[in-house]
């Protein structure tokens, strides 16, 4: 079905560039037309990431009008092309043959706009766009898919995810980000198939993971959405074994840690995957630590045990090892933030100068709302970073190790126990100056 539809195109290089590679190829006897994502995107008025282009154009011919592309997928009819500062992904229309290793197809034949559309996964997907004569070009009912906000695999839904797992893992992203349903059929073919996702690589598990939990408005009913088709249970399983983990309802009315976990990523607002992997996994060590004691439940140690976990999670799921010492980092440490009143002036500049601060004191924000929502020692936290603005919260080191050997302690462990005492009274104030500071060590060294 082809709709005259003219869509409201924001002004930029990349659509610009978008309309100009359908240009070239319609202008030399081609069909060519805006394909996927960017047309849905453009029907629902939201901002598109980025334009591809479908032809039938085969890539030797687009690399003949593009001399400057570069062929990136050549077997499967994917061309990289240029125009101005932008690259543009050009796909010549294709059928897929058989999938064996459930990510790729073995082979493809160069096809037709329809035999193209009904190899896509999701309806929502598989339009077309010619920008030229501004028309709509339908051929999986897309468009009503859209207006009824419903995800729908392309044909036979079973098929479509035994052709591709990570599939799986893009129908609750899609339904999550886009604010969609998911079409029954095709949940429960998710529900029949969830255990295929194990087959997929960890990097790209990882991937849509994130952009699930970053990019969706409501990022906790996306992690409901994961645990009622069984997909959870397959890619987080110690984030499965939260529910029903019992919480002290004194501090917790809002129910047991899965449940506490749903309201923080609900509540997120900070555009930031590790403070949302930091959110997802904060809690990871309750339900090994869970015990009844005295008629009430208690985590003893949960933090510390939850710092161990999250790292090997992360470590499973391929993260590089600045994101994982980040986010294994602030869930150890997340209980600190109880003490804040009672810590020492160098301890306070210390946790407000670390580089994760931001995401920790917004972390400690979520957690406070979603149980008892006490922010008393996050505004006092927040006025003790203001008062340090006008200086740096943690400056350079008035003394290094060579003045603590240059005042007699000799090279070893026990400069690093001196070095960390100096540092503390400059942070406290309790010295004015260098000088002072090393007048300050040698009476202590001394003593």
């Amino acid at each position: 079905m082809t709709l005259p539809l003219p869509l409201v195109l924001s002004p930029s290089a990349a659509s610009a560039g978008a309309v100009e590679v359908v240009r070239r190829l319609q202008g030399v006897g081609f069909i060519a037309y805006w394909a996927g994502g960017c047309v849905r995107d453009l029907v629902l008025n939201r901002q598109a990431r980025d334009y591809d282009i479908a032809t039938n154009a085969v890539p030797d011919k687009v690399m003949e009008l593009f001399p400057k592309s570069v062929a990136v997928g050549k077997s499967f009819g994917v061309v990289r092309v240029p125009v101005a500062d932008h690259w543009y992904e050009v796909a010549t229309f294709r059928q897929d043959a058989d999938y064996e290793d459930g990510r790729h197809p073995v082979r493809v034949t160069f096809s037709d706009p329809e035999s193209d559309a009904q190899r896509r996964d999701f309806t929502v997907n598989a339009l077309f766009y010619d920008p030229i004569r501004q028309e709509v070009i339908d051929h999986v009912a897309g468009l009503e898919d859209i207006g009824r906000r419903l995800i729908r695999a392309v044909g036979e839904p079973l098929k479509r995810f035994q052709e591709d797992h990570l599939r799986l893992l893009r129908a609750v992203r899609f339904a999550a980000t886009l604010e969609f349903t998911i079409d029954e059929a095709t949940a429960q073919a998710i529900r029949d198939t969830a255990g295929r996702i194990g087959l997929i690589s960890a990097e790209r598990v990882r991937d849509e993971l994130t952009r699930l939990l970053v990019e969706s408005a409501r990022a906790g009913d996306a992690l409901i959405l994961l645990r009622d088709l069984g997909l959870l249970r397959e890619v987080l399983p110690e984030i499965d074994a939260m529910q029903g983990v019992e919480q002290p309802p004194e501090y917790h009315p809002e129910g047991d840690v899965f449940q506490h976990t749903v309201a923080m990523l609900n509540g997120m607002r900070m555009d930031d995957a590790r403070l949302a992997w930091a959110v997802l996994l904060h809690d990871v060590g309750k339900p090994p630590t869970a015990q009844l004691k005295d008629g009430r439940w208690r985590f003893e140690c949960h933090a510390g045990v939850g710092e161990v976990q999250a790292g090997a999670i992360l470590a499973r799921l391929k993260f590089s090892s600045d994101d994982t010492n980040a986010i294994a980092f602030m869930v150890g440490n997340h209980m600190r933030f109880v003490d804040v009143k009672s810590m020492r002036r160098a301890t306070l500049r210390r946790l407000v100068g670390a580089p994760t601060f931001p995401q920790e004191l917004e972390l400690h924000r979520l957690d406070c709302q979603a149980c008892h929502g006490d922010l008393e020692n996050y505004h006092y936290l927040g006025a003790f970073r203001r008062q340090m603005e006008s200086e740096p919260v943690l400056p350079a080191p008035w003394v290094d190790g060579r003045d603590i050997m240059a005042l007699g302690v000799p090279e070893g462990r026990e400069v690093g126990v001196w070095r960390k005492k100096a540092y503390d009274a400059q942070l406290e104030g309790a010295v004015a100056d260098r000088e002072a500071l090393l007048a300050w060590l040698r009476h202590e060294i001394q003593r």
